[in-house]
């Protein structure tokens, strides 16, 4: 792909039973999955932040193949996903969310377990704040992070979306 090539962010939303969530993608795969109930806001920040001098499509027909697997892990039908990804962050953000997305469906981890993943082992609060950047919810399975004691701790998207997600996987 030419470097000088403007993209297009591609956008839609999700509504399936209680879940309505914007998503969006890239030519080269998804880079955000919103909050469960989420304003459109959540994407238009997102959007200024990441990609600022491209314009926004609403596109259903291009997002379907993404919107089908999110529906499928939503009905426990899916453990995992085959879809593109194009996530936009820092080198440290990448490789926490690289971490995660090493998570196996139906487990959890503590931000410990990640910081000592990533061979930081005192860098707990960072990965704190680079899982709470996550751009991906659901795909980089950060609401599989949880607290050293056991106990739910943020999320991006809410604690409820959180406990959500974890009783999907029977976790919770």
């Amino acid at each position: 792909m030419n470097v000088n090539t403007i993209d297009n962010l591609y956008w839609t939303f999700v509504n399936h039973k209680e879940w309505n969530i914007y998503i969006a993608a890239t030519s080269k795969g998804l880079c955000f999955v919103g909050s469960q109930n989420g304003a459109k806001q959540e994407l238009l920040l997102f959007k200024e932040k990441y990609f600022p001098k491209i314009e926004m499509v609403n596109d259903e027909v291009q997002l379907e193949v993404y919107k089908k697997e999110i529906i499928e892990f939503l009905d426990g039908e899916r453990i995992d996903f085959n879809l593109n990804v194009d996530f936009r962050g820092t080198a440290f953000q990448n490789v926490v969310w690289n971490a995660l997305r090493s998570i196996n469906y139906g487990e959890t981890k503590t931000y410990s377990d990640i910081a000592e993943t990533i061979n930081k082992p005192k860098s707990v609060r960072a990965v704190g704040t680079a899982i709470g950047a996550n751009p991906l919810l659901i795909i980089i399975p950060c609401h599989r992070v949880i607290g050293k004691n056991g106990t739910l701790t943020g999320y991006r998207g809410g604690l409820d979306m959180k406990k959500s997600l974890l009783k999907i996987e029977s976790i919770y």
